[in-house]
């Protein structure tokens, strides 16, 4: 199996990279959601040069943007009130274009992985007001997801293009494509791929709507490994229905012989605690029964307080189910 910490400030030492391979780590994902792959080159730079010192190969993923809708950037952070109203747009909150033009009233969005929710009062070509029904702290690039509503964006952003033109020069081997809903996304994908001489870099296909989860037998062929990004594919339906539509996109892999990884709040608890939950280690578990080739760490190692003992309690756990694994 696979094993993947995301980068961060909390784990870009070159100490606690080494530390995090020696638990088993394999591979690293930067996010390029919240900046360019060239600013980041420091990173990838330790990253890899921590494997090396280990006699590892450096696996390297980047997250793109890809039609996935983010907040822009913000002094500091903003506090959302329940029931208070909330500006975005034109001397607000800063959002695509494209979501003040499609934008309606009594359209609801979810904010940071579904930890906010609005609705939407009044919207113009330059702002949208909204009502604030699940309150919280909002930071920079953080997303915002429209609720039952699909909202047309191009698979690939501006930053993406310039970012997949040097993908091959720093040594990435694979590249993440979020919100796929088509084979013409990863049909796209693999095309700039292509014209950028990274044809050797994997696309993996992240599961993150309905769109997603109902095409996914359309576009299997076309994807080296499939997301299942459980952050967004939560926030598409009620949380209890996620189990079962993790099991279901996990069973079509199996029976079409195709890699999946399993990711988002593995170990969420390890932000700020030693142990995991009695409850995490067995969704680790489980996933690895159920046939996952890799898993992934986000903000556990990427900003949380111990980057390395998170991935050791991954790898633990993934090592005793594979142990008991049927396949």
């Amino acid at each position: 199996m696979d094993f993947y910490g995301t980068l961060g400030p909390a784990c870009c030492l070159h100490s606690v990279l080494s530390r995090m391979y020696e638990e088993g780590m394999t591979g690293v994902r930067l996010n390029l959601s919240h900046g360019m792959l060239k600013d980041h080159a420091n990173w990838l730079y330790l990253a890899s040069s921590a494997a090396k010192a280990l006699g590892k190969p450096a696996k390297i993923l980047i997250d793109l943007q890809g039609p996935e809708l983010r907040i822009g950037d913000i002094s500091g952070y903003r506090t959302l009130k329940t029931d208070g109203n909330v500006i975005f747009g034109q001397r607000g909150i800063p959002v695509p274009e494209i979501l003040l033009a499609q934008g309606k009233k009594g359209m609801r969005f979810l904010l940071d992985d579904g930890k906010m929710e609005v609705e939407v009062l009044e919207c113009s070509s330059s702002q949208i007001l909204a009502k604030v029904l699940r309150g919280g702290i909002l930071k920079s690039r953080k997303s915002i997801t429209p609720e039952e509503t699909d909202i047309e964006t191009p698979t690939l952003t501006a930053k993406d293009l310039e970012n997949l033109k040097i993908a091959g020069q720093y040594g990435v081997t694979g590249v993440m494509l979020p919100f796929v809903r088509s084979d013409r996304d990863l049909l796209c994908l693999r095309q700039k791929l292509e014209e950028n001489h990274s044809s050797h870099i994997k696309i993996f296909a992240k599961i993150e709507n309905m769109q997603g989860v109902e095409a996914l037998d359309t576009f299997l062929p076309l994807a080296d490994e499939i997301v299942i990004a459980r952050g967004d594919l939560g926030n598409a339906m009620p949380l209890w229905e996620l189990p079962a539509v993790q099991k279901q996109i996990g069973a079509q892999c199996r029976r079409a012989g195709k890699p999946f990884m399993v990711v988002t709040q593995m170990l969420d608890s390890m932000e700020h605690c030693p142990v995991p939950t009695r409850a995490e280690v067995s969704d680790i578990y489980n996933a690895v029964l159920e046939g996952a080739s890799s898993l992934m760490l986000t903000g556990e190692t990427a900003v949380g307080e111990y980057p390395a003992e998170a991935m050791r309690y991954l790898v633990q756990t993934a090592e005793s189910g594979l142990s008991h694994r049927i396949l």
